[in-house]
């Protein structure tokens, strides 16, 4: 399926011939190491101001890499949903073609996909560790 990302769901119908691309694993763990980067600045300026500098470095050039992959994933999803005009074949309640469920289900395994939800929870538990650890060595130290 060109331009959608194929991979491998939990109870997805299409299991067998799903799978998360090697390109996709590794703008993963660009966010990642960004996400980590960023949320340690604050630690690291503490310690030199020269890691804290090249902390934000890495996270920024890591999210600008990240979001930039993501950025053209949505775009070629959006492209074909418009193109196969799958809203409205949706939405009218039309007869889809096989390519059209085929389509749909590369895009609903797409959405599933447990690596968003590890980013969310990354996100969110290196944010809060970030903002204890500024409170700390900006208020408690």
């Amino acid at each position: 399926m060109r331009g959608v990302s194929r991979q491998e769901c939990v109870g997805c119908p299409e299991r067998g011939r799903c799978r998360e691309s090697r390109a996709s694993w590794m703008f993963f763990v660009i966010g990642m190491i960004a996400t980590v980067a960023v949320r340690v600045v604050t630690v690291l300026a503490h310690f030199n101001a020269a890691y804290g500098q090249i902390a934000w470095y890495i996270g920024v050039f890591g999210f600008f890499i990240f979001f930039a992959y993501k950025f053209k994933v949505d775009r070629a999803r959006h492209r074909l949903i418009v193109e196969r005009k799958l809203m409205d074949k949706v939405a009218r309640g039309e007869t889809m073609s096989p390519e059209d469920r085929e389509l749909i289900g590369a895009l609903l395994c797409a959405l599933s996909s447990n690596k968003d939800r590890i980013n969310y929870f990354l996100i969110f538990v290196s944010s809060a560790l970030a903002i204890l650890a500024a409170v700390y060595f900006d208020f408690i130290r």
